[in-house]
């Protein structure tokens, strides 16, 4: 049977044909470059994560390398039982302070060089009681500034004269505490003072806000001196919080408290969670985690 003229759109299709196939063509070069350039990017960012991550790991193994070299040093100088020194001693006090304190309780170090600084006759025995004082009040400050910035803090005077005076310890106006979703009142009683040792003994209670009067989450009872430090002598509270009590200032008549709570992960490296914690923070991140997603 003979074909028909062929009509318009027949012509159009004789046209198109070709130039289909070479549409097609030009589409699959496309999507394979696009292909191969969104590869070769991803295997170059890879690559860049990969060795910023190796670059990290050992300029850290470096630095814990340089850190425990000299913390050995400077550990072993200071626990030789020689007589004397005391400029060596406390300059040790000091590098060990200022570059370790957040890992570290040196508290007993501090009381001991104090001790014996007390005891010795020696005509600068008076700077290097205000060289130990000045690095602890430092310390304490520098720790407190930065769980400022994690948590909540207030501060409170004591007349210590009152404090003497009243049977049972005088107690501070308390402070609602609130921190994300956790909340608490905090409240604090001064028991006694020693002007010697310059420190005050503080009775700590923390209860949740719709707790009743006589119930108490946490009570804790301790010192607090000059060479107590926020991130190392915390109380741990029941909401998982952490709360520290610290001297900002002290004279015989008087005396100023800071008090701040902060999560517990911002506690000093050497305090680690308890499991119940770790238990209690993966039970709240699946509750927070929406169903089918990871």
């Amino acid at each position: 049977m003979a074909a028909g003229p062929k009509d318009f759109w027949d012509k159009v299709a004789i046209l198109v044909q070709p130039l289909g196939g070479l549409l097609v063509g030009i589409a699959l070069a496309g999507v394979g470059f696009m292909g191969s350039d969104t590869l070769n990017r991803r295997q170059t960012l890879d690559t860049n994560a990969r060795l910023y991550s190796e670059l990290m790991s050992r300029r850290e193994e470096a630095e814990s390398s340089l850190r425990k070299d000299m913390f050995v040093s400077i550990i072993q100088n200071f626990l030789q039982p020689k007589e004397g020194e005391l400029d060596v001693k406390v300059l040790n006090l000091e590098l060990l302070a200022y570059n370790f304190h957040e890992s570290l309780n040196l508290k007993p170090l501090f009381l001991d060089l104090s001790r014996r600084l007390d005891k010795v006759k020696n005509p600068a025995r008076d700077e290097y009681l205000d060289r130990v004082n000045r690095v602890a009040k430092e310390i304490a400050a520098k720790q407190l500034f930065a769980l400022e910035g994690h948590g909540k803090s207030f501060r409170r005077s004591v007349d210590l004269d009152q404090v003497r005076s009243t049977p049972g310890g005088l107690a501070l106006d308390g402070e609602h505490v609130a921190i994300g979703d956790k909340v608490c009142d905090v409240g604090l009683r001064v028991l006694r003072s020693n002007t010697d040792q310059r420190q005050v003994t503080v009775r700590l209670e923390v209860k949740a806000p719709d707790n009743a009067q006589d119930q108490v989450d946490t009570r804790a009872t301790f010192d607090i001196g000059w060479f107590d430090f926020p991130m190392i002598d915390n109380t741990r509270l029941a909401n998982g919080l952490r709360c520290s009590v610290t001297l900002s200032n002290f004279s015989p008549s008087s005396a100023d408290l800071t008090t701040v709570c902060f999560p517990g992960e911002y506690a000093s490296l050497k305090d680690r969670p308890y499991y119940d914690e770790v238990i209690q923070k993966l039970q709240e991140a699946a509750r927070e985690t929406p169903a089918g997603k990871p």
